[in-house]
């Protein structure tokens, strides 16, 4: 079974700053990709961002330069780091795995932009 739980979402004003974190649990392979996606009410979900286990980033571009993805291969864990956040920004973030040619998501977190 493999689980991931991600902490760090929350309510932040305007052009703030938060830290996303999601660790994997269970049986995890040494080589996966994680990443991140979000989903807006009565929006469908969009790819953020993704980390390879060599660390390889690719970001959707409306993102890039605000946010930046990393992880610790050590810990399991993977980390969106979210600046200059704007309302739109404001969403439920989910964590991705994607190993052995299977998607494993975490249950999401909320990150509310606003004044």
């Amino acid at each position: 079974q493999v689980q991931l739980v991600e902490s760090g979402g929350g309510l932040v004003q305007p052009g703030g700053s938060l830290r996303l974190s999601c660790v994997a649990s269970g049986s995890i392979f040494t080589i996966n990709d994680m990443g991140w996606y979000r989903q807006a009410p009565g929006e469908e979900r969009e790819w953020v961002a993704s980390i390879t286990n060599w660390g390889r980033t690719t970001y959707t571009d409306s993102l890039k330069g605000r946010f930046t993805i990393s992880r610790d291969n050590g810990k399991n864990t993977v980390y969106l780091q979210m600046n200059s956040l704007k309302p739109e920004d404001s969403a439920v973030y989910y964590c991705n795995l994607f190993m052995g040619a299977t998607d494993y998501w975490g249950q999401g977190t909320q990150v509310t932009v606003s004044s």
